[in-house]
């Protein structure tokens, strides 16, 4: 989830604002070598009852085991924190979860301690089912930046290291699902366009924080780096 809830899904998105809007994708072949299905931190953390919990995330689950069944490629994203994460409150004496605080990358909102590595917070949601996912990018385990985007960390400039990934598999799009849709999920579509693969978002698969109109935003600036909106009837 991103740094701050209202400002930064707009600055992640500045880098893929040059590439060229993509028109509407028809219904996708799902069983293509170059497609993947990424599902983006479907996690016990970010579900009711979790430390982080996204309004309604338990929901997307029967419908993104049905989703990804029909994908060839499917990959997984996981929050991984340590402990001592200083993205959490609890490492900033005096400092109340969803206060900010600057770090040298920008502004980093503080968040409630979640997705502890090797915590149940951190584990899949329960009733996630995908036996033949091929992949898991652990994400936000460096103690010092945070991490979003399914490519790159808050810095902006350190890879996970999917890009390369992608690319030696022969991956040349990508669509997404999972929690939230206004941050992790749009993070990692606006950073698909950046490393040059074409990107749809399947939105009922998907669950939002939608603060202050942030939902809105996010669609926006998805819809002008040229991510394409997909519903699940489109594949299912």
């Amino acid at each position: 989830m991103p740094t701050t809830r209202r400002t930064l899904v707009a600055a992640a998105a500045a880098a893929p604002t040059l590439l060229a809007a993509r028109p509407a994708m028809s219904r996708p072949d799902t069983a293509r070598p170059d497609l993947a299905l990424i599902v983006v931190d479907v996690q016990v953390g970010f579900i009711p009852g979790g430390n982080l919990p996204v309004p309604k995330g338990d929901e997307v689950v029967p419908l993104i085991n049905r989703l990804a069944a029909r994908y060839r490629n499917v990959l997984l994203t996981q929050d991984w924190h340590p402990a001592d994460h200083l993205s959490f409150a609890s490492q900033h004496p005096g400092r109340k979860p969803f206060e900010t605080v600057q770090m040298p990358y920008g502004t980093q909102v503080l968040w409630p301690d979640h997705c502890v590595m090797g915590t149940r917070d951190a584990d899949f949601a329960p009733g996630l089912d995908i036996p033949h996912a091929q992949l898991v990018i652990r994400k936000g385990y460096r103690r010092e930046v945070d991490s979003y985007s399914a490519f790159l960390e808050a810095d902006r400039a350190t890879k996970t290291g999917l890009d390369g990934y992608l690319a030696s598999r022969g991956i040349r799009e990508v669509h997404l699902c999972g929690l939230a849709t206004d941050f992790c999920v749009a993070w990692s579509a606006l950073d698909a366009r950046r490393f040059g693969l074409a990107c749809a978002v399947i939105e009922d698969a998907c669950r939002a924080i939608d603060l202050d109109g942030s939902l809105a935003r996010a669609w926006a600036e998805m819809e002008r780096a040229g991510v394409a909106r997909l519903t699940s009837s489109a594949v299912l």
